[in-house]
């Protein structure tokens, strides 16, 4: 009868069931280990403990396998002067005498001196980076890779070094191929990512560290090698002297920043490092690379950051952008029609935010290129258009002025916002807020955080007093500058 099921057929479907429902149930608690295998794995990948894989190593291994054979060492030797030729005295006070025939009689001296730092290869044809200050002034440069292969003299050549960035290029003339690193792109890294340097520490070659990004975008640093244009990576991956120059990486292996200095109480490493961008460094690189000089662009005004009672006082809606406090006069910014008192808020279509990026932005703008400013004045945004001028060889910085670049410094009120920083117990004077490599200001002694607070015979109070004292320089004739240190005063002589 249709519709029915015998026993028979009954008994064969109960049968066949039966034997599925034993074989599913065989699969389910085969693959109950497996699975359980692989919920601990993945809580130990990335629950527990997220910086180890499955083969219990870190990511860092791999990373540094990858990329120390492109980490160089580089020793550098320089001659260092001491003395002061066609010495000339234009101090008066009760130790006159005394210090006429000190400075006079110091008689000149040279020694030698090496320095350490590391490096990293960038192409297959040899070429690479390091910090201007590791090279300077070098007479001899010997470049030695991990495989402990050397090479010197007429193997190497400078192809060009910015003191401002604090960035040189050089080039290992060789027929072989070298390993070399990939460049990564330093504005996507964040605050919080883990980073590894290698470079040389001490000379200890192949040191690797590990640590995050603690900052970006850090300027302002008090730093006796410069650079005055930064806008610094901060890390607390450990950087002790011998590491200038080498690279800061992802976790890609990608060079995201220059090892550059540290701030630290004790000379060696407390945790915080600074290092270039690496997207500044590229632009700098490739400048080097096809011109071997860096061309700047210029505005010719001085800056000042804004506080919060000018914003109050300037009914600005924040504290972004940069206070126009002087104009050179027949500068690209007078020609433009800027006046002392505006605000500007925007470059080129991009927003300012305080005066180091600002200045890095004209820095990076090519001479002769017409930008688009936005500014506030008298309560009113305006727009402006302004052809970007060349910083000229003596033009240190928007702020600078010939007798300044002269010396091989810069200086700004000792009430300027800036200066808030370097923790001052002096009343009156200037404060060094930079100093050019290989300057006569350098070769001094004067450090950035330095106060200068006396001029041969005069006091000095505030720019106005500084530039009136510096303003009719003699080339090669001395100066004595009275300098104060913390609580400490003493004086050095300056020959431009």
């Amino acid at each position: 009868m249709q519709g029915k099921i015998s026993l028979k057929s009954a008994g064969i479907i109960a049968g066949v069931a039966a034997i599925f429902a034993f074989l599913f149930g065989l699969i389910i608690s085969i693959g109950i280990p497996t699975l359980s295998n692989r919920t601990e794995a993945s809580q130990g990948t990335s629950g527990i403990n997220p910086i180890i894989n499955e083969q219990g190593e870190s990511p860092f291994t791999r990373v540094a396998e990858i990329v120390s054979p492109a980490v160089v060492n580089i020793s550098a030797e320089r001659t260092i002067k001491t003395g002061f030729d066609n010495f000339e005295w234009n101090f008066r006070g009760p130790f006159e005498d005394f210090f006429r025939d000190f400075f006079k009689n110091l008689p000149p001296s040279e020694s030698k001196t090496r320095t350490l730092g590391s490096g990293f290869i960038i192409s297959e044809d040899g070429y690479l980076i390091t910090n201007h200050h590791v090279i300077k002034d070098a007479s001899d440069i010997i470049i030695r890779l991990t495989n402990k292969k050397e090479y010197k003299g007429k193997d190497i050549k400078i192809i060009g070094s910015d003191s401002r960035t604090d960035i040189a290029l050089l080039k290992i003339e060789t027929k072989e191929k070298l390993p070399c690193l990939k460049l990564g792109d330093s504005d996507k890294i964040k605050v919080g990512d883990w980073v590894m340097a290698v470079g040389n520490p001490f000379n200890l070659e192949g040191t690797v560290t590990v640590g995050v990004i603690s900052a970006k975008g850090r300027s302002h640093i008090p730093l006796s090698e410069g650079p005055d244009f930064q806008n610094f990576l901060q890390t607390d991956a450990a950087i002790n002297p011998g590491n200038s120059g080498g690279p800061l990486l992802n976790l890609q292996g990608e060079v995201i920043g220059i090892n550059t200095a540290i701030t630290s109480t004790t000379g060696g490493n407390i945790g915080i490092g600074f290092a270039i961008p690496i997207n500044l460094a590229e632009t700098i690189i490739e400048e080097l690379k096809t011109k071997g000089k860096i061309t700047r662009g210029y505005l010719g005004v001085y800056l000042e950051e804004l506080t919060e009672d000018m914003k109050k006082a300037l009914n600005l809606s924040s504290l972004e952008g940069v206070l126009i406090n002087e104009v050179i006069n027949n500068s690209p910014a007078d020609k433009a029609g800027i006046k002392e008192g505006d605000v500007i808020i925007e470059f080129n279509g991009k927003k300012v935010t305080d005066v180091q990026s600002f200045r890095l932005l004209v820095a990076a703008t090519p001479p002769g290129q017409t930008v688009k400013l936005k500014l506030v004045r008298d309560d009113k945004e305006m727009d402006l258009r302004i052809k970007v001028g060349e910083m000229e060889a003596q033009v240190v910085s928007q702020r600078g002025e010939k007798q300044e670049t002269q010396l091989g410094l810069q200086v700004v009120d000792i009430d300027s916002p800036e200066v808030k920083e370097y923790n001052l117990t002096a009343k009156k004077g200037v404060v060094v807020i930079s100093v050019e490599s290989n300057s006569p200001a350098e070769d001094a002694g004067i450090q950035i955080g330095d106060v200068v607070i006396g001029i041969g015979n005069k006091e000095i109070e505030n720019i106005s007093d500084f530039r009136n004292a510096v303003k009719n320089l003699k080339q090669g004739k001395p100066l004595i500058f009275q300098i104060q240190r913390a609580e400490r005063k003493r004086y050095v002589a300056l020959t431009p």
